[in-house]
C-alpha cells in the first residue's frame, strides 16, 4: 500500500478532510472528516467575478449578485482549536510519514481561456500565457502560480493562484502542533478539476452529451459543465448552500445563465454531491429539467470497509477531497496530466537545508572545507589500506615463523639434552672400563687356579661388587682375596659338595678402587 495522502478541502468556514491510500489497483478511503474551523483565509465572495470559464462567442465574462452579503473574512489566522481539531481526526495516522494535499478554490484560484499560439516548450507556452493573462485581466501571475490544462484543439484553460493558500497555512500550523518543521506537500490541487475528472472517469457519458455536476456546500455551490467526457465551463461560484439557501429556484436561474454563457444547449445528465443531496432537490431538478438523468455522485470502485457505516452513507460530502486523491493517484501511474500547483514558498519550506543570502556567502568556504575533509579523508583511508597490507604481510610471516619454531623445538631440545647424553656415555664408557679390567684379573686367575668357580656375580647392598662361588681349597681363595687387593673375604664356609671337601665363600671388592697395579 502507498503512502496515505491527507486531502484536505476549505471552503468558508468548512472544511474537509480525506485520507485516501493505494493498494495496488484498488483505492481505500481511510477517513473522512467534516470540520467547522473558526476562522478561514479564504472566501468565495469577490467584488468581481472574473473566475467563470465562458466560451470565445460569450464576449465577456458573467458576473452573479450575492444572494448573502455577508462573507468570511480573509487574512484571518486559523486558531488553536481549528488545528487541535485536524490534529484529533487524524489521531489514528503518524501525521509525520503522511502526504498532504491542499485543495483550492476561488477566489485563490483564477481561470483563464487562452487562445494564442502553442509553443512546444512547457515554460515558454507559460511565459505566452502569463503575457496574455497580464493584458486582458491586468494581473502579474508568478511562472511557479500558474499551470494550464487543454480543453479543445484550440483552446487552453489556465489556471492560476493568487495570496495566501489557506489550507497550506493549516498544514504549516499542523507541522507546529506535533513539533515537526514541516509536512510533505506534493502539490496543490483545484477543486473543480479535480471533480471533473473524477466525474468523468467513473461515469460514461456519450460523446455528445452535456453534464452538470452541481456541488452544494454549507456556505457555497459550484456548478461544473461537462461535455462527453470532457470539461467544458466552469460556472462562478455561487454564494449560496445549504446554511443560506430559502428555495431551489434560485439554482436553476443560475443554471440557466451558466448554460447560456458556455454554450450548453441542454443537459442529459445531473450529478449532485455535497451537503444537500435530499429527494425534494432531486425532485426540483427532475421537474426543471425533464430529460436529464438526476443522481448522486457514487463511489461504487472505492473501497470504504473501514469507514463507519454513517460516512459510508454520506461520502458525497466528500466528493472534492476524494477526487483530489483520485486525481493525484492516476498522475503518479501517468494516465493522466492534471494542474498542479507548488509555489516556491511551500518548497523553500519544505527544504531539508534552507539558506539565506548569507549562507550562500558560505558555501564557497562549506565547499572548501568538505573538499579538504574529503581529501584527509582519502589519504587517511589510503594510509589506513596500507598499514593494513603491512599488517597482513607481518602476521602471514609470524605465521611462517610459528611453523619453523615448531620444526626447531625438537631439535633445539636433542641439542640441549647432548651434553647430558654425553656425560652418561662418558660415565658408562669409564665404567665398563673397569668392569673389563677386573673380569679379565679375575678370568686370568681362575685360570691359573682351577680347583674354585664362581656361581653368582652382583652387586651388594653397599653398592660394592659381591663375587660368590665354590673352591675345593681354602689357600685358594685366600690368595685370590689378595689378589684382588681392594677385595674383603666376607665369609667361608664349609659345604660337601658331593664326595669332596668345598667351600662356600663371598668377596666383595670396589670396581673404584685402585688394582693391584695402581690403575682405576
Amino acid at each position: 500500500m502507498t503512502k496515505p495522502v491527507v486531502c484536505i478541502y476549505c471552503e468558508g468556514s468548512d472544511a474537509k478532510i480525506a485520507v485516501v491510500a493505494k493498494e495496488k489497483e484498488t483505492i481505500r478511503v481511510l477517513k473522512v472528516a467534516s470540520l467547522t474551523m473558526a476562522s478561514m483565509y479564504q472566501s468565495p465572495s469577490r467584488q468581481e467575478n472574473d473566475f467563470n470559464l465562458p466560451m470565445p462567442e460569450s464576449g465577456g465574462e458573467l458576473s452573479f449578485d450575492s444572494l448573502d452579503d455577508t462573507a468570511t473574512p480573509i487574512g484571518v489566522d486559523v486558531g488553536a482549536n481549528d488545528i487541535a481539531q485536524v490534529a484529533a481526526s487524524l489521531s489514528s495516522f503518524q501525521i509525520s510519514k503522511m502526504e498532504f494535499i491542499p485543495v483550492i478554490t476561488e477566489p485563490t484560484v483564477n481561470f483563464h481561456v487562452y487562445e494564442g499560439p502553442r509553443d512546444e516548450k512547457k515554460n515558454k507556452l507559460i511565459e505566452a500565457i502569463i503575457k496574455d493573462i497580464q493584458t486582458v485581466k491586468g494581473i502579474t501571475v508568478a511562472p511557479d502560480a500558474i499551470d494550464y490544462l487543454e480543453l479543445n484543439a484550440n483552446q487552453l484553460l489556465s489556471v492560476f493562484i493568487e495570496g495566501d493558500i489557506h489550507c497550506v497555512s493549516v498544514v504549516n500550523l499542523l507541522a507546529n502542533f506535533i513539533k515537526k518543521r514541516y509536512l510533505k506537500i506534493p502539490t496543490i490541487k483545484t477543486a473543480e478539476l479535480a471533480l471533473s475528472f473524477f466525474v468523468g472517469k467513473t461515469n460514461k457519458f456519450f460523446p455528445e452529451d452535456y453534464s452538470l455536476i452541481i456541488y452544494i456546500g454549507k456556505e457555497y455551490s459550484k456548478l461544473i459543465f461537462l461535455e462527453g467526457q470532457k470539461l467544458k465551463h466552469i460556472g462562478s461560484t455561487l454564494d449560496i448552500g445549504t446554511k443560506n439557501l430559502h428555495t431551489y429556484d434560485v439554482y436553476f436561474s443560475k443554471i440557466l445563465l451558466e448554460m447560456e454563457n458556455g454554450q450548453v444547449p441542454k443537459l442529459d445528465n445531473i450529478i449532485i454531491c455535497g451537503e444537500d443531496r435530499s429527494e425534494n432537490l432531486m425532485l426540483s431538478f427532475y421537474g426543471t429539467f425533464p430529460e436529464a438523468n438526476v443522481s448522486e455522485l457514487k463511489f461504487e470502485d472505492l473501497v470504504t470497509r473501514e469507514l463507519p457505516i454513517e460516512d459510508i452513507e454520506n461520502l458525497a460530502l466528500y466528493a472534492v477531497p476524494i477526487s483530489a486523491a483520485v486525481e493525484y493517484f492516476d498522475e503518479l501511474d501517468r494516465k493522466h496530466k492534471g494542474v498542479n500547483f507548488l509555489p516556491k514558498y511551500v518548497q523553500e519550506n519544505q527544504k531539508f537545508l534552507q539558506f539565506g543570502w548569507h549562507s550562500y556567502a558560505l558555501l564557497p568556504f562549506l565547499f572548501g572545507a568538505a573538499m579538504f575533509f574529503t581529501l584527509q579523508t582519502l589519504s587517511n583511508n589510503r594510509t589506513i589500506n596500507e598499514l593494513d597490507s603491512e599488517v597482513a604481510r607481518l602476521t602471514l610471516r609470524q605465521l611462517e615463523n610459528q611453523v619453523l619454531v615448531e620444526q626447531i623445538t625438537p631439535l633445539d631440545n636433542r641439542i640441549n639434552s647432548f651434553d647430558e647424553t654425553q656425560s652418561v656415555l662418558d660415565s658408562v664408557a669409564a665404567g665398563s672400563g673397569l668392569w673389563n679390567y677386573n673380569l679379565s684379573n679375575i678370568s686370568d686367575f681362575a685360570e691359573r687356579r682351577r680347583n674354585f668357580w664362581i656361581s653368582k656375580l652382583d652387586i651388594s647392598e653397599n653398592e660394592k661388587t659381591r663375587i660368590i662361588g665354590y673352591s675345593l681349597s681354602r689357600n685358594v681363595l685366600t690368595e685370590f682375596a689378595k689378589y684382588l687387593q681392594v677385595s674383603n673375604l666376607k665369609n667361608i664356609k664349609f659345604e660337601p659338595l658331593r664326595e669332596k671337601n668345598a667351600f662356600s665363600y663371598t668377596i666383595e671388592f670396589d670396581l673404584a678402587k685402585k688394582d693391584t697395579n695402581g690403575t682405576k
